[in-house]
């Protein structure tokens, strides 16, 4: 490790020691910048004025439960970089949401917005409230509560905020109706919305989408393959798991899995656009788990779920982690190399930590990280800024 590298390694640490997830995303950066920072030496101290958010604000969001109830839950906005645009990236709404995943999100975000070659600066926030188990009408009252704070920080020339994980187009809908409501106005200050009200056409699918295109063309480069045939592996059952899965239907390939943090389901022929469906049913509509794929009847015989599992145990051809941070350690990226996988694309932010990411270079694994297998959500973010 060079000095340079050595010494914003200990810069960040020592402002904050505690932020892991924040940590790691710097390490990695740095780690890569090490031969630029040897050829320019000026980059060392642009790099540690990166590592510093311009702002972060945290707030409480109070909210009424079906119950008649106040419940309290925490608020956050990285407003990361805004050097080459206003702030963008999306809001995520989970109990795990801390102030290290928003800023190791964000700071993520400023290098993937860069490589769109649009004016978006990087951002990032949320809340740890979680939606799973509530009513319409409680998350719609939290996030207007969530809005109305939040409006006072945003705007289509400052920062604009999209979806993250459990920020689909319901709670996008919610939040922009409440903006409306404060400030009278229609500006561009939310992407990911519904085409009824300003969303742009194939924005949903645009991540998952990007991200197999990107393999697509990685693969086809560097192990002179095409999509056709090829055993996929997903993980997630989100919007990027969905629509990774969709689009390698539509090439040919077999998507064999989707999984949520209680276990996954396996359909060792491939998911059809029936089952898939189904999937997108319970996911979208039922709000439900992925076990409930098993009680659907759309299923096939050979069809399993494992509860407690990742689907990373599953034989593959290549690999898309479409889920969450560190989802992929060095025991699973040891049992996707054993068992034949040859590229791993990212889906999520940051989903393979560096102990994973050593052994896909280690074994020639085609490796698409985030910043750029995933942009594609982002890019057409960007063009529904403009359009707005």
């Amino acid at each position: 490790m060079s000095q340079a590298v050595a010494q914003l390694k200990a810069i960040a640490r020592a402002r904050d020691p505690e932020q892991s997830e924040f940590l790691q995303a710097a390490d990695e950066v740095l780690e890569s910048l090490e031969a630029v920072f040897a050829r320019d030496p000026k980059y060392v101290n642009v790099m540690e004025r990166c590592l510093e958010p311009e702002r972060v604000v945290m707030f409480r969001v109070p909210w009424l439960d079906d119950n008649g109830v106040i419940q309290v839950n925490r608020g956050f906005r990285v407003e990361f970089n805004s050097a080459i645009g206003p702030y963008k990236g999306g809001l995520r709404f989970h109990p795990t949401v801390n102030l290290s995943i928003l800023k190791f999100l964000g700071f993520e975000q400023i290098f993937k917005n860069s490589l769109t070659t649009l004016s978006m600066g990087g951002g990032k926030g949320g809340s740890d409230f979680n939606p799973k188990g509530k009513s319409d009408n409680e998350v719609m009252r939290f996030c207007q509560s969530f809005m109305t704070e939040l409006a006072r920080h945003i705007g289509a020339t400052i920062d604009v905020p999209a979806g993250d994980i459990n920020v689909g187009g319901r709670e996008i809908g919610f939040m922009f109706g409440q903006y409306k409501r404060l400030t009278r106005s229609f500006d561009c200050v939310l992407t990911g919305k519904d085409m009824t009200f300003g969303g742009s056409n194939i924005r949903p699918e645009a991540t998952g989408y990007g991200c197999v295109y990107y393999a697509q063309e990685a693969i086809k480069a560097l192990k002179n393959r095409s999509m056709a045939g090829l055993k996929c592996v997903v993980s997630g059952s989100g919007n990027v798991a969905q629509y990774t899965c969709e689009k390698l239907q539509q090439l040919g390939a077999k998507s064999l899995t989707f999984s949520d943090s209680n276990g996954y389901v396996v359909e060792p022929d491939g998911f059809t656009t029936e089952q898939l469906a189904k999937v997108m049913e319970i996911k979208n509509v039922k709000r439900g788990r992925i076990s409930e794929y098993m009680t659907s009847g759309v299923q096939s015989s050979k069809a399993q779920y494992f509860a407690g599992k990742t689907p990373w145990e599953v034989p593959c051809d290549v690999a898309f982690p479409s889920a969450t941070q560190n989802e992929i350690r060095k025991a699973d990226a040891e049992i996707l190399v054993r068992n034949g996988c040859y590229g791993v694309f990212e889906g999520a932010n940051m989903p393979s930590d560096s102990d994973a990411i050593a052994i896909y270079h280690a074994n020639g694994v085609v490796f698409g990280p985030a910043k750029a297998a995933n942009a594609g959500g982002v890019a057409c973010s960007g063009l529904e800024m403009a359009q707005n």
